[in-house]
């Protein structure tokens, strides 16, 4: 618990008089720091009426810079107590920037903001003085540092008795409190209380037991009590609080491990809230429509077994990239017409703008010739293959010629453009090295992922090993077990977002 004595409200012109600190581990006071501080100016006479500590009381006490050392080794690996927080770590973190030191790095618990969540209803206000005299406490503020700071310890504790109501268990849940408690779902935080906090697979389900939302985290706990924060604001969430009846976890023993959980079960349950904005929702491919007499190219959200499909990529955005890294050095064609191979086009068909621009051909004009649009579709083929040299030195001729002309911003367009091609190429050519790989075994950072064809079959962490079909699930969600299990003839193209999630890891290695 900390409390400080000042000379005004701003730690950028005022300074510190009096500094009290007692330090308490479970529940029992284990050591005090108490000092007064010559705050090097004059002490303001409204000031000395308040607190009662006039110029000549701190003409004799040290100065702050010669303070600072012991109050830092005084406070070293704990968690920093106040009333009011903000005022007193901001006076300290100031003092100690002015004199060369780091600000504080201490976990630090605000009582006003706990008080204003856990009692407000029950006083006219949440000064420390109020509070303790309608609670009662043995200690009473009086605006010296140590009565302060004895005053801060009994609400303190008070309030953490307070707290249990709502899942506080350790520092982290006491911290986040504030942002909780006034929630219009906060009674149903009890639901958090047994989650782990290590990484695994959340579940919110209805009272129906239908799967409502699936999510993944590192810290499972944490995660899911910040869904209850006065900070979410997604309108999708309040109404799927509302909708929830119970919380269930699937344990992990990493990250990668939960992720590929999270995909599994979104992939086959659908939950309604998964189901817009996924990530499984928002990829999409590039494919060239070989299938066609005149092949171009487009996005798909779908993977096709016509034509040559590159992907998936995450976003629409990063497909567009890559799009037009190509069409920007090679001609294809980019209108939409459907052009079957006994296609004839009309006589007054017009030519695109693209290609009255130079920048593609256009055969459903009539104005293409086959055989050399046959060359150019043989060279995005062998780029989506994953030879792209031709196509990279094209586009860095044109990167060059910008930055010669000094035309910096289109040359810097150019190399995005390269990126993503070559982005998307590498993360293609490691997922098919894995479907193509049988069974292997990767190791990342002492663990095991054992894998085939590039879908993950187990995880061994600590000698533990982590399958769908002998984990151990809650009794509630039991029936999973199956939807978690990847059978061995599953469709390649309904696991590749998991083959994905592999080929990430990999890139990381």
């Amino acid at each position: 618990m900390v409390d400080l004595e000042t000379t005004g409200s701003s730690s950028s012109v005022g300074g510190i008089t009096e500094i009290g600190a007692v330090k308490y581990r479970g529940g029992e006071e284990v050591s005090r720091f108490s000092t007064l501080i010559n705050p090097g100016q004059p002490i303001p006479a409204n000031i000395v009426m308040l607190t009662g500590i006039s110029s000549s009381m701190v003409a004799d006490a040290p100065r702050i810079e010669d303070v600072l050392e012991v109050f830092l080794d005084f406070v070293q690996g704990t968690v920093l107590v106040a009333h009011n927080a903000r005022f007193d770590v901001g006076f300290l973190n100031a003092a100690l920037e002015r004199h060369g030191y780091d600000p504080l790095s201490n976990a630090v618990v605000d009582t006003v903001t706990l008080a204003r969540r856990l009692v407000r209803s029950e006083v006219p206000n949440c000064k420390l003085s109020t509070l303790a005299a309608h609670f009662n406490f043995p200690h009473q503020p009086i605006h010296r540092a140590m009565d302060d700071v004895l005053a801060t310890g009994d609400l303190l504790h008070y309030l953490i008795e307070r707290a249990a109501a709502f899942g506080v268990f350790d520092i982290e849940d006491l911290v986040a409190l504030p942002s909780l408690g006034a929630h219009l779902e906060s009674q149903k935080l009890k639901m958090t209380e047994d989650l782990p906090r290590g990484p695994g697979v959340y579940l919110f389900i209805d009272q129906a037991g239908e799967v409502l939302y699936v999510g993944k985290a590192t810290n499972v706990r944490t995660r899911v009590r910040s869904y209850f924060s006065t900070s979410e604001t997604r309108k999708k969430v309040g109404s799927l609080l509302k909708l929830v009846h119970s919380i269930q976890c699937i344990e992990a023993p990493d990250a990668v491990t939960a992720e590929v959980f999270e995909l599994r079960i979104i992939r086959r349950l659908r939950p309604r809230y998964n189901y817009v904005g996924t990530r499984s929702e928002k990829y999409c491919y590039v494919r060239l429509t070989t299938d066609e007499e005149w092949p171009r190219l487009l996005i798909a959200k779908t993977p096709s077994v016509k034509g040559i499909t590159l992907g998936p990529m995450t976003t629409k955005g990063m497909a567009r990239d890559v799009v037009d890294a190509i069409e920007s050095v090679i001609p294809l064609r980019r209108c939409t017409v459907r052009m079957g191979r006994n296609y004839v086009a009309p006589t007054d068909a017009p030519v695109c703008s693209a290609a009255r621009l130079g920048l593609a051909e256009c055969p459903c004009s009539g104005s293409a010739d086959a055989s050399a649009y046959g060359a150019i579709v043989d060279t995005v083929v062998r780029t989506l293959n994953g030879d792209a040299q031709e196509v990279v030195d094209l586009l860095t001729n044109r990167m060059t010629v910008h930055s010669q002309n000094q035309r910096f911003e289109e040359a810097a367009f150019v190399r995005d453009r390269i990126d993503a091609l070559a982005r998307a190429l590498h993360r293609q050519a490691q997922a098919d090295a894995l479907r193509s790989g049988g069974l292997q075994d990767i190791r990342h950072e002492g663990i095991t992922y054992r894998i085939n064809q590039g879908v993950l079959v187990e995880t061994v962490s600590s000698g533990e090993v982590c399958s769908a079909l002998t984990m151990t699930l809650p009794k509630k969600i039991e029936h999973l077990r199956a939807v978690l299990h990847v059978p061995v003839d599953e469709s390649p193209t309904d696991v590749l977002d998991e083959v994905m999630c592999m080929a990430r890891l990999v890139s990381s290695l």
